[in-house]
């Protein structure tokens, strides 16, 4: 039977069927996880695979840049084990080099579901861990030039074996980890999803049987496959490249150029790395699943917003990287910061096909991952925290409309970590969190802007550890827009003294009379600054979104036109 006999409804159903289970389980884990950022930035997903490794389905909050992690480590635990894994097996791992991870902080399960004898498939999951041990709280600081420094490594292991876990493997992995507790918080929230989704996915074995099941997969990847190639076919055939540059390693390198060239021809389109840096010492290196990740989603994101994330995806697209490359690092190179890298495949990618998808591309977002760490003692208990966060910035300006301000972009779609929720969990306060005014790119359509906030830790003496990108090198704008502005960190005494800080810097100390102020980047325009609708440049300046300085510098016909010349107009009040 093929699955030329799955009607359109019947496949639907199906695939709804799986995909709520995804949602079921990544909803699970956002409710019984123990850190901040799984129950309130939902930085984790949620996955079903097919006995061969293949993505079937992803929850609808699961993030793109897990999207070649999970069946990574499933094609891993299928070719370390083998007939080897049985039911009640839960498997977990998150190194990048040996496990098909994309960094140590993502730690991986994977349940094995069965009919009878009968391998049918694998659900899995991956939670951001706020700690995995490492040299610094938060296993994701700068400067770390060696993997070994960012962690602990978990290559494929079976954690649950015929249902009964490995509590020696389970103390040696949480021994290895700050905030233990927490940690195993979040791991057991990890098994549940599994066996959640395995009792689930059992239901609709149930219903339909494992052979009809197989059937209904095999429909879902070619049915995708056969849409993504028809998207594909409409662009025009040719070749398309771009480039840009990360700003450093945190180490020594500086100016990291990445490069593609794309060839289109009917309804193939291939990637080619060729001409990208070799891999820095520093710790934002991508392993080849980080790339691919970055590249499936740029084109799902252009081509067809609405595909399904699944295997028919990654059939429709061919990737090339030199092995050692800083899109294809081999061990033992860090790759901690990775996202930060991934963004700026995501900008490259956008940059080539602007010429021919003008109405789909964004100018340069925000490119970058800003991550910040405040860890020490809460004086309150006694105990060590850590609080992790990704900051969001500017989205990039489109055809259409001005781009969102103050958002996470492209690859890294969590949510940002409430004030209330940061104030109630740790010792420290929030006393400023804000957009930026005049990040935004002038174009136009406006880019959108980066975002400010200020911490301060309360009643003890904190560390601080910052990495952030598009500091140096502006996110660029297109068809005449012009660049956002860059991020920025630097911490402000109580006599009100500024002291600068490097883009990657840890192990600041910050006392009680001490502000840790973030700066994140905006984004750029999209087309040239003198097309922008004189009303929109006026409610850009009553609504403080850009000032009257940079109004004239910017849109100098339009400030004349408003007065702002030679004197401020009264902004309007929005409190």
């Amino acid at each position: 039977m093929t699955d030329h006999t799955i009607d359109p409804i019947s496949l639907e159903i199906a695939w709804n069927g799986l995909k709520s289970i995804c949602d079921e389980c990544f909803i699970a884990i956002m409710r019984s996880a123990f850190s901040t950022n799984v129950k309130e930035r939902h930085d984790h997903s949620t996955a079903i695979a097919d006995a061969a490794g293949r993505l079937i389905v992803q929850a609808e909050m699961s993030l793109p840049v897990h999207l070649a992690s999970m069946t990574g480590t499933v094609e891993c635990i299928i070719g370390r084990f083998g007939a080897d894994i049985h039911a009640g097996d839960i498997f977990i791992a998150n190194d990048p080099h040996v496990a098909g991870g994309t960094h140590l902080p993502d730690i991986n399960m994977v349940m094995p579901v069965f009919d009878g004898s009968r391998l049918v498939g694998f659900v899995a999951n991956i939670i951001h861990h706020a700690d995995v041990g490492g040299a610094a709280a938060g296993s994701m600081s700068g400067g770390l030039d060696e993997i070994y420094k960012e962690g602990l490594r978990i290559p494929a292991m079976r954690l649950f074996s015929r249902g009964v876990c490995d509590e020696s493997l389970l103390q040696l992995l949480l021994i290895n980890m700050r905030l233990s507790e927490e940690r195993r918080g979040d791991l057991n929230s990890q098994v549940s999803a599994c066996k959640l989704g395995a009792a689930r996915l059992r239901e609709m074995i149930a219903e339909h049987g494992s052979a009809r099941l197989q059937e209904i997969f095999d429909a879902i990847i070619t049915r995708t496959e056969a849409r993504m190639r028809n998207a594909i076919a409409a662009l025009p055939d040719g070749s398309y490249s771009f480039e840009d540059v990360m700003d450093s390693d945190g180490v020594s390198a500086e100016n990291i150029r990445i490069r593609v060239a794309i060839e289109k021809q009917s309804d193939s389109i291939a990637f080619d790395f060729a001409g990208t840096d070799s891999q820095v010492p520093g710790n934002f290196n991508l392993t080849f699943n980080a790339t691919k990740s970055a590249i499936y989603y740029s084109l799902k994101a252009l081509l067809d917003p609405n595909v399904p994330n699944n295997q028919g995806i990654f059939n429709a697209v061919s990737i090339s990287a030199p092995l050692g490359s800083f899109v294809n690092c081999i061990e033992p190179a860090a790759v901690a910061l990775r996202a930060n890298s991934c963004q700026r495949v995501v900008d490259c990618v956008f940059g080539a096909l602007a010429a021919i998808l003008p109405e789909r591309v964004v100018a340069a977002a925000n490119g970058a991952n800003t991550s910040a760490v405040f860890s020490g003692t809460d004086p309150r208990t006694g105990k060590f925290y850590v609080y992790l966060e990704t900051l969001g910035g500017g989205m990039g300006a489109r055809f259409a409309r001005d781009g969102k301000d103050g958002v996470q972009v492209h690859i890294t779609n969590t949510s940002n970590l409430p004030v209330e929720a940061i104030e109630l969990e740790y010792p420290l306060r929030v006393e400023e969190y804000s957009l930026i005014e005049d990040t935004g790119g002038p174009g136009r359509h406006r880019g959108g802007m980066g975002i400010r906030r200020s911490i301060r830790p309360v009643g003890h003496t904190c560390t601080f550890n910052g990495v952030g990108e598009r500091f140096t090198h502006q996110p660029w704008g297109l068809f005449g827009g012009e660049p956002g502005a860059c991020g920025r960190f630097y911490t402000k005494a109580a006599a009100g003294t500024i002291q600068e800080l490097p883009s990657k810097v840890s192990g600041v100390a910050l006392s009680p009379d001490v502000l840790a102020v973030l700066e994140t980047p905006g984004a750029g325009g999209f087309g040239a600054p003198r097309e922008r609708v004189l009303a929109d440049i006026e409610e850009d300046f009553r609504s403080g979104k850009c000032s009257a300085e940079f109004i004239r510098e910017a849109y100098p016909q339009a400030a004349a036109l408003l007065g702002l010349e030679e004197k401020a107009i009264e902004r309007k009040s929005y409190a």
